[in-house]
């Protein structure tokens, strides 16, 4: 069983900086990859940021640089740190893994709720 928590979201002005929360709770299961997508009204979903369980990152060329992921294994939380923010960053983040149970070979994909991150002046 794999449930996801987000927090973090909130409003706030462009520049300033954020840092997204995702509680991880998976009992019996392994994790792959762990990650951030966010969407913005009437756009797709994208990947923000991705993290292996080898620590290997991967970031969407729109917040390189400004954003940094994480994660704490002793807390089973993953973060989200977002600096420089801009209004286009405006959307519903969340976060996502790649779990499957211990016993099985199929990988599947859980989902936070999501959590709304509004940069407006």
């Amino acid at each position: 069983q794999v449930q996801l928590a987000e927090s973090g979201g909130g409003l706030l002005q462009p520049g300033g900086s954020l840092r997204l929360s995702c509680a991880i709770s998976a009992s019996n299961a392994s994790i792959r990859v762990m990650g951030w997508f966010r969407q913005a009204p009437g756009k797709q979903r994208s990947l923000v940021a991705s993290i292996t369980s080898r620590g290997t990152t991967n970031y969407a060329d729109f917040v390189k640089g400004r954003f940094t992921i994480s994660r704490d294994n002793g807390t089973n939380t993953m973060y989200l740190q977002m600096n420089s923010l801009k209004s286009k960053d405006t959307a519903v983040y969340s976060c996502n893994v790649e779990a499957k149970a211990i016993r099985s070979s199929i990988w599947m994909p859980y989902w936070g709720q999501g959590t709304q991150v509004t940069v407006s002046s």
